[in-house]
């Protein structure tokens, strides 16, 4: 027996509003977040700490969100993680109002509020499956893709500073709200129930998706090509603020880098929206390859001294490259994956893939303090390049279109 997807309709629709109203109260969360430790009086390193502890949760908790996904009933799971979320972002403001809050306390609710979105993203990519048939799961992925880069990047943070403007309460109460009305939406979901004799039963199943992972060549490959780019992201995450805002070398105010932040999101909108026909016109293989080109263009124009504009140019290239780049790996990693193995396999990858991402930004600072930055970011470009002249031939000599036939199809 296996889960027998559905075809797009009511289902998935409950999935999507979910998805929309959960990915704009967590672009608040990320943006609202600092500014309450700020006026708790927190220092600097203090801030810091703050993004630290909400991005932590991956490469900690990661491994164990899969498994419990698998696990569970993933609608009961997902409408859950969203009252928790609520419930701490109400007890925030609470204690923002009656000026009790302090840093210890944010440190919690940011701990608490990243283990949600573990949980809350493994459950999303791994339930997608469970309500689209194979032909049409790169159209809910894109659509999927297109509303989080809206919610998250472009609406959640304008919109938590237009309340914050008038009070922080104002900001971390409707990210309250919208986590309460994604459950609403999540409530007119119907999945089908993995078969119970598939579903694990012992802490010893929270790594069968890293198994599952290292022996799928496909999944593992991409994998690991991920994690290489993101080591090269993790740089002008880090650093792309001081070599762009004055008096850094391309002298933009701090407004006009969020105007850049923001095009670069757009990038990846617009090719969230166009990837199905791109595929079916070029391909997998060309859509993936292109993105490791986009990866290059990231990091090139910084470390080539190149001014405002190529800079901007590789960085919405990158933005779109990288919508394009999770949208078909998804499909590809839901298609070759065992419905029962999802959700630790999803995990596990990121795990690996996002990991990464932290180790790679503090050596980025350290680069930066021991020389500078654009000879990190040539650093960057150096390994950005290798992980292209790598993965060209494993795109090509790999029939990705081939390797879209579901897992649970190719056993019976």
């Amino acid at each position: 027996m296996r889960v027998l997807p559905i075809s797009l309709g009511r289902s998935f629709n409950g999935l999507w509003f979910g998805t929309g109203t959960a990915n704009l109260g967590d672009g608040m969360v990320l943006f609202a977040l600092p500014l309450l430790a700020l006026a708790s009086g927190a220092s600097p390193g203090g801030v810091a700490a703050v993004t630290t502890a909400l991005t932590l949760a991956w490469p900690v908790f990661g491994l164990h969100a899969g498994w419990i996904v698998d696990r569970v009933d993933r609608r009961l799971l997902l409408g859950g993680v969203n009252l928790v979320r609520a419930s701490v972002l109400a007890g925030l403001t609470a204690g923002h109002l009656a000026g009790a809050l302090s840093l210890p306390t944010i440190l919690v609710a940011a701990v608490l509020l990243g283990v949600a979105e573990t949980l809350a993203d493994t459950a999303l990519t791994s339930t997608v499956p469970m309500l689209v048939e194979p032909a049409g799961r790169n159209r809910a992925n894109a659509r999927l893709e297109a509303t989080i880069n809206v919610t998250n990047q472009l609406a959640g943070p304008p919109l938590a500073g237009l309340l914050a403007g008038l009070t922080l309460a104002l900001a971390t109460g409707t990210g309250a709200a919208l986590y309460l009305l994604a459950v609403a939406g999540l409530a007119m979901m119907t999945l089908r129930r993995a078969p119970v004799g598939t579903r694990p039963t012992g802490s010893g199943e929270v790594i069968a998706g890293f198994r599952f992972l290292w022996r799928q060549p496909v999944v593992r490959t991409l994998t690991l090509f991920t994690a290489a780019m993101n080591v090269v992201w993790a740089v002008p995450t880090a650093l792309m603020v001081v070599h762009a805002v004055s008096p850094g070398p391309l002298g933009l105010t701090a407004a006009q880098y969020g105007l850049l932040m923001t095009a670069m999101a757009v990038g990846g909108l617009l090719a969230s929206m166009v990837v199905e026909p791109l595929r079916r016109r070029f391909g997998v293989a060309t859509l993936l390859i292109a993105d490791a080109v986009g990866t290059v263009l990231l990091v090139a124009p910084v470390a080539l001294n190149a001014d405002a504009w190529p800079v901007s140019m590789g960085m919405v290239i990158a933005g779109a490259g990288s919508s394009v780049w999770r949208i078909l790996v998804a499909t590809l990693r839901q298609n070759l994956t065992p419905p029962e193995l999802l959700g630790r396999v999803y995990a596990a990858s990121r795990v690996l893939s996002w990991g990464v991402i932290p180790a790679g930004a503090a050596l980025a600072g350290i680069g930066a303090e021991v020389w500078d930055v654009r000879t990190v970011f040539a650093v960057a470009t150096g390994l950005a390049v290798v992980t292209l002249a790598a993965f060209v031939p494993f795109a090509l000599r790999t029939d990705l279109s081939a390797d879209v036939q579901p897992a649970a199809d190719r056993r019976a």
